[in-house]
């Protein structure tokens, strides 16, 4: 990989390659070039235009297996994230978590707790979805409050959201004091927003990186950008649930449009492991070890395309100056 750019690279007809385009050139199928107006003109603080994460790592056991094979396979990680929640974790196995990505210098994500699609209400199992993962009455926001603060207590430094109400109360939190400065807040993709101002109202909110639906366009990329710096997190392979989407020919393309990126390494055709446990520990492993692989073939492709430039320093996490509502400190 080569060192991080000082600024957003703006590829042109100079840049990456396309995909099999020496060859479809030869045919009269050039691609056309790369409209500079739709590069992202935003990038991480470091200067850096993407980043990497392994998503789904549940516990210790899977932190373990992600760290060797990231090093087995050279595939750099900048964060992990876990999708089960703090509440389905021991002190002892968020520490050991804590401990585990402090030594390589990977930042660790744990989702906060109660969701509605594991709650009493039944809308969420209605042909329309009804509310989705929202936190549902004062109870699930007291819940994921409650494991904000139990995390951060414990060392864990980025927190995952999948309500606007949490988000809010999160950030206010950090604004007060209550959770550390450099916490962040990463809004899941389970609610990520799909259009311009939807992605602005939730850095307004608090959130330091929002996962998008793995369906958006290179164009909605573009729209996004022109209004929000705020990063952004991407399954370049998505679970089934959420689509299953494999897009690692689009990378590059990617990166150019909707940078600051979080590549997400998911896997498709897995079976779903949340909330996780002890039954599930086999295939948790399996998916953990598998995802870090596809991970490389991601990096083995930017390589090729001679698109691998522009990756953040290891070890880079926060996300740069966000613009946000104001919080009355009154409140």
């Amino acid at each position: 990989m080569t060192d991080a750019p000082d600024t957003a690279p703006v590829p042109g007809p100079e840049g990456p390659r396309r995909p099999g385009e020496p060859a479809l050139a030869t045919l009269g199928l050039a691609a056309p070039h790369d409209n500079p107006a739709d590069s992202s003109p935003h990038a991480f603080p470091d200067g850096g235009t993407w980043r990497t994460e392994i998503p789904s790592v549940e516990g210790p056991e899977a932190l373990s297996v992600v760290l060797k094979e990231s090093s087995r396979l050279d595939v750099p990680v900048h964060r992990v994230s876990q999708g089960s929640g703090v509440w389905m974790l021991s002190d002892a196995e968020i520490t050991e978590m804590v401990e585990g990505c402090a030594e390589r210098d990977i930042e660790l994500c744990l989702f906060t707790g109660p969701r509605g699609t594991w709650d009493t209400g039944a809308s969420a199992r209605s042909d329309s979805g009804g509310a989705g993962l929202r936190a549902r009455g004062h109870d699930a926001l007291a819940g994921c409050v409650e494991d904000a603060l139990r995390a951060a207590e414990l060392g864990v430094r980025c927190l995952l959201v999948a309500d606007e109400g949490v988000l809010w109360s999160l950030h206010r939190m950090r604004e007060r004091g209550l959770l550390p400065a450099d916490t962040t807040l990463k809004v899941s993709a389970l609610i990520g927003p799909v259009n311009p101002a939807s992605v602005a109202v939730y850095e307004q909110l608090g959130a330091d990186s929002v996962n998008v639906p793995s369906d958006l366009t290179p164009a909605h990329f573009t729209e996004v950008r022109r209004v929000s710096g705020v990063p952004l997190d991407l399954y370049i392979e998505a679970p089934d649930d959420l689509g299953g989407y494999v897009r690692m020919y689009e990378a590059p393309e990617l990166i150019r449009r909707a940078a600051p990126l979080y590549l997400k390494f998911g896997l498709s055709r897995a079976p779903g492991i949340y909330p996780y446990g002890a039954h599930l520990r086999d295939t948790a492993l399996d998916t953990a070890r598998e995802r870090v692989r596809r991970g490389r073939l991601v990096l083995d492709l930017l390589d090729r395309l001679g698109a691998d430039g522009g990756m953040s320093p290891l070890g880079s996490r926060l996300p740069g100056p966000l613009h946000r509502f104001a919080v009355n400190p009154k409140d």
